[in-house]
């Protein structure tokens, strides 16, 4: 196949499995609790990475390990912890276009207490961004006891984001002297140890041999296709045509995720949550317009 055609289809594909992911966290914490189920799909994710990572010869250097847990900690235990709880109280369609959109602002952000300049278009793009999140926020809530509930919600997948922000800019640490399927199986597995003890503040895994098939596809979904493949597939991409070009997948993502919710889960998001998307993305662009080619780019997690 042309390079001209695998190409951006790997590229949509990485968006399609990130949108999918956000259906499948959903449709899998309405029948499971999430912090058991996050940490089942990191502990089948470790696995899977394990067994390429010997496939591949991989190095896996125990030094320095500092950053790496750094990044567990943000990117597997904060993220999933604050994202799955928050999905139990808010819609996908909130997810959708709270988090993925939010993330590369914040990250533009939280890279400048690593040495990167703070410049004005990053100040704008952040406010810009923080008034669309106001605004999807804002749609959702009509009075009452669900609408305070969504409230929570989104602001857990807000908190979320935070999280998931941190651990890219962590990244740019890490990859320095690690490749990236040693930073994200040593992560991954650190995360799924982080996140085990927690599943027994929920039914303490008592439940996970009663789980449906319908939660298991939901987990494998996650586990392999998101954690593993897209992933691994972001990166190889990255490597064909720059970071630059390949963050433009992330653009997808609230667009997919949004039509996925809609047929799939039935959600009808709010015309003013669909504005706030766009001024959120419109903050993004602005945020990011100066990303030099070759930085790590914020991926639209799941």
């Amino acid at each position: 196949m042309p390079r001209s055609v695998l190409t951006p289809l790997a590229a949509f594909s990485v968006a399609l499995a990130w949108s999918g992911g956000w259906i499948a966290g959903k449709l899998g914490v309405a029948s499971a609790p999430p912090l058991e189920f996050s940490a089942i799909r990191f502990i089948i994710a470790s696995g899977a990475l394990a067994f390429i990572v010997v496939a591949t010869r991989t190095r896996i250097r125990r030094d320095a390990l500092g950053p790496v847990v750094l990044s567990a900690i943000f990117g597997y235990l904060g993220y999933n912890a604050f994202v799955f709880v928050g999905l139990t109280m808010a819609p996908a369609s909130d997810a959708a276009l709270i988090v993925p959109t939010t993330i590369p602002v914040l990250t533009a952000i939280a890279a400048s207490f690593f040495g990167e300049r703070v410049t004005t278009t990053k100040v704008a793009g952040f406010a810009l961004a923080s008034i669309g999140a106001a605004l999807v926020i804002a749609a959702g809530q009509t009075g009452g006891e669900v609408s305070s509930q969504r409230l929570l919600g989104d602001v857990l997948l807000l908190v979320g984001a935070v999280c998931w922000s941190i651990y890219t800019v962590l990244g740019t640490i890490t990859l320095r002297t690690r490749s990236p399927i040693e930073v994200v199986a040593l992560a991954a597995a650190i995360g799924a140890l982080l996140l085990l003890p927690f599943g027994f503040l929920e039914q303490g895994y008592r439940d996970v041999p009663t789980w449906s098939a319908g939660v298991w596809v939901d987990v494998l979904f996650l586990a392999l296709v998101v954690t593993v493949g897209s992933f691994t597939l972001f990166y190889w991409v990255v490597r064909r045509v720059g970071a630059g070009i390949a963050s433009m997948s992330s653009y997808f993502v609230p667009v997919l995720t949004l039509a996925l919710a809609v047929v799939l889960l039935g959600d009808r998001p709010e015309a003013l949550q669909l504005v706030g998307g766009l001024v959120i993305l419109a903050g993004v662009r602005l945020a990011t317009l100066r990303l030099r080619e070759g930085q790590p780019v914020p991926e639209g997690a799941a």
